[in-house]
């Protein structure tokens, strides 16, 4: 069968399944005509509309018959527009006749409209619950009407067998007429119609909770049933009437009801004979669970007919060997033997809760309902780490449970989909959805769980898109603000090991919003946690940091690396550490993004002491000046040696005991940046030369090294190895700043040479004689052998003296 999208539904309803724009509602409209309304709906004399898909010829006038099923194929009158008139009086006036097949709308809202078979159910539960509220309303004035039948429920039985489901309410009924309006035309509401009446009367002010109001609802029974039989009677009514329909007709039965025992007080009873592929719906244990799913928190108790049991004993009849082999006396009284066997039996059985938590008032609630709820509803075993009971009212009206979970799922999420099914969707008590893509919270707070309720939220006809509107943009507002304010409440809560649990949990959902959220950076920031320069064990929050600043101290210090034993041994903290500054430790891969996007807190900017132009306020510009002078000349030397590798070389402000630092330059990657996204890109550096960080060398002049490549450059600037110190100086750099040296063989081969050169000379200078003994030939060695003088002046000293 021919499947079209909910577009070509939309257009086949507005337009009658015609291509041309001007349809007969909009050409009515434009003819001025005054009885046609704004959905193309026709009235009468008595006031009454009509749809305009009723049958008419191509002359006359169309007919203000209700549209029914049996009708083929009616057509409707087509008007062209007068605006073109205006300028072109003369210009042909073309009439079209459109057809609009009853059996292929039928077609269209079955298969087009719902893409769940489940919610077949769910619809029809809530027409049911409209009855019932309607005949609860009218009971008011018209307590008659309760009569025969005081209760109000819904009843839904199954037969597995022959795979039947019958839904039965005791609510208003329909009449005779009542059925053709509602049963008989398409997309006709009776719930609609009713609502406009309570408006137009002096009851407008009513607190109504009806359902559905599309009229399309009870068409989903076709979604899984290829006949339905509706048998209904109404309080205003003497007579029942039956009302039947197959899938793949264009028309319908009525009939009055005359077996006796078919016979109800007051409701009406939907029977739905399943599609062959469709018979696994009658099983009762599948029934109970798209109650409680869709429509758990209807106000009306839903009871649904389950086989249960109950355990008793029975007698057991001994057999007479057994007896003879025991050897008892026959006239000894015998205790009879008995086993336990399950009696089995149907029965109805409540299967909703007619009271939704969140539609209590918060103060009567208390930590072990919300708990339990939050437990039961989203199938957790711990208890959340908070949550959040509110009721927003003004343009929008909704009633929301939000809570924070205690640990991811399976103790990992990905943040990345939001489809994490955490927010369940109700209207007016009906459960709508929890697939959402974003429309209700961001994706970095996808990990929040809770229930939304509303009562007037723009949904589609088949309720299971949540249409883009300003509704749905200020619901959002909310939410977010809710769910920001719950977890602020954790973190200046006085329990510390609850604000470190979630910011192990979920930390990264918040860095995540930093990137995607700016309009919420104020309520994110004081929420970030990061390790420091003097807190390495225990994260401190912006806050913390802000108050230990020193007074003249203008900016926030950070180093981004990838662990905090990395961060705290990078030269570029010397002269930081000296000064006692603190610097934040941003050790996970997305933290450095994070910060870039908040820019500043509190007034005081985000500054990477990694980068170039690092101001930390203890600039001397006569002791600059005066460096510059002096070791001007090596910063020229070292640049011609090392070419393109860096930008400039200068002298370095922040480094103490290294000889020299590579810096990035202040709008490029750092060297932490420049490594993570070389490892997203899977070595491919083609893609980074764009974004790639000029690079800047900064040189110690206090350091012994350099001081002795400084006299080198005076004295022999074309020395070798004074060159080759330079190449091995700017490699070590490279490591030692984050960055990965371009080869790391060549490296090491230098290094190698170096402390070949070191130790050699090393032990040549110190120990001489072992040397020369070493690097003497056997034949040296035997000459050098004998010295008697030297040790008979040693041992007989006596002797000498006697000469004396």
């Amino acid at each position: 069968m021919h499947r079209l999208s909910r577009r070509s539904v939309n257009t086949l309803l507005r337009y009658g399944a015609h291509r041309r724009r001007d349809a007969v509602s909009a050409a009515a409209a434009s003819a001025g005509s005054p009885n046609f309304n704004e959905s193309g709906a026709e009235r009468d004399a008595s006031g009454r509309w009509y749809s305009v898909l009723t049958t008419a010829s191509s002359t006359g006038p169309v007919s203000t018959k209700s549209l029914k099923l049996g009708n083929m194929i009616p057509s409707g009158k087509r008007f062209e527009s007068t605006a073109s008139d205006v300028q072109t009086p003369e210009a042909p006036v073309e009439k079209y006749e459109y057809q609009a097949e009853v059996s292929r709308l039928m077609d269209l809202i079955v298969n087009s409209l719902y893409s769940n078979k489940e919610v077949f159910l769910r619809e029809l539960i809530s027409n049911a619950s409209d009855a019932l509220d309607k005949l609860r309303f009218l009971s008011v004035t018209e307590p008659h009407l309760l009569e025969g039948a005081p209760e109000l429920d819904i009843r839904i039985q199954t037969d597995q067998e022959n795979g039947i489901i019958t839904l039965t309410d005791s609510g208003i009924g329909m009449t005779h007429q009542e059925i053709v309006d509602s049963l008989g035309t398409i997309a006709h509401s009776g719930t609609a119609k009713f609502l406009k009446a309570l408006k137009d009367s002096k009851d407008a002010g009513t607190d109504s909770n009806l359902i559905g109001q599309f009229g399309v609802g009870f068409y989903s029974a076709f979604l899984v049933a290829d006949k339905v039989v509706v048998s209904t009677k109404s309080p205003k009514s003497d007579k029942q009437y039956v009302w039947e329909g197959e899938a793949n007709s264009s028309s319908y039965i009525i009939r009055e009801e005359t077996d006796p025992e078919k016979f109800i007080p007051r409701g009406t009873s939907i029977q739905l004979h399943l599609k062959r592929d469709d018979k696994g719906f009658a099983h009762p244990e599948r029934v109970e669970r798209l109650v409680k799913n869709y429509s758990q928190f209807v106000s009306f108790p839903i009871y649904t007919w389950q086989e249960k049991g109950y355990t008793k004993e029975i007698e057991v009849d001994e057999d007479p060997a057994e007896a003879k082999k025991d050897g008892t006396d026959d006239n000894v009284e015998k205790k009879k033997k008995t086993k336990k066997v399950v009696e089995k039996y149907w029965d109805w059985e409540l299967t909703n809760e007619t009271q939704p938590i969140w539609l209590r008032n918060p103060k009567e609630v208390t930590t072990e309902e919300y708990n339990e709820f939050y437990k039961k509803t989203f199938n957790e075993y711990l208890e959340p780490l908070a949550s959040s009971h509110f009721t927003t009212e003004g343009e929008v009206e909704f009633r929301s449970i939000l809570y924070v979970p205690a640990i991811t799922p399976m103790g990992k999420e990905d943040i990345v989909n939001p489809k994490t099914k955490n927010i369940r969707l109700y209207v007016k008590r009906v459960f709508i959805s929890d697939d959402f893509d974003g429309e209700l919270f961001p994706r970095y707070l996808s990990f929040v769980k809770g229930v939304v309720d509303s009562n007037d939220l723009p949904l589609n006809v088949s309720r299971e898109i949540l249409q883009e509107s300003r509704i749905v943009r200020i619901m959002r507002k909310r939410l977010v603000r809710k769910a920001f304010d719950m977890i602020l409440g954790i973190s200046v809560s006085e329990n510390r090991e609850d604000y470190e649990k979630f910011w192990e949990n979920f930390g990264k959902h918040l860095k995540l919003g930093c990137i995607e959220d700016r309009e919420n950076h104020k309520r994110l920031a004081p929420l970030l946690r990061f390790f420091s320069s003097q807190s390495e064990e225990e994260m401190i929050s912006l806050d913390e940091y802000v108050e230990n600043m020193k007074p003249d101290q203008k900016d926030i210090y950070y180093i981004a690396a990838d662990s905090v034993t990395s961060a705290k041994n990078t030269p570029f903290l010397e002269k930081l550490y000296e000064k006692d500054l603190e610097v934040l430790f941003l050790v996970d891969p997305i933290d450095e993004v994070a910060v870039t996007n908040l820019k500043s807190y509190k007034e005081k900017n985000f500054v990477d002491i990694s980068k170039e132009d690092l101001d930390i306020g203890d600039k001397n510009e006569e002791k600059e000046k005066e460096m510059k002078q002096e070791f001007g000349h090596i910063c020229d030397w070292m640049k011609k040696r090392l070419g393109d590798k860096v930008a400039s070389v200068q002298i370095s402000n922040r480094l103490k005991t290294s000889p020299c630092v590579l810096v990035s330059g202040k709008f490029g990657w750092s060297a932490n940046m420049e490594r993570l996204m070389k490892a997203q890109t899977v070595g491919d550096s083609s893609s980074l030369d764009f974004m790639r960080s000029r690079r800047v060398f900064e040189i110690n002049p206090e350091h012994p090294i350099i001081q002795t490549l400084n006299a080198a450059c005076k004295s022999n600037g074309e020395d070798e190895e004074a060159l080759r110190a330079i190449d091995l100086l700017y490699d070590t750099a490279l490591i030692s700043s984050g960055f990965t040296p371009e080869s790391p063989s060549q490296l090491g081969g230098k290094i190698y040479e170096m402390m070949n050169m070191a130790l050699s000379n090393k032990w040549s200078t110190e120990q001489p004689a072992f040397n020369m003994h070493s690097s003497q030939t056997p034949e040296a060695e035997i000459v050098a052998e004998p010295q008697p003088t030297l040790e008979a002046e040693v041992v007989e000293p006596v002797e000498t003296t006697s000469q004396k």
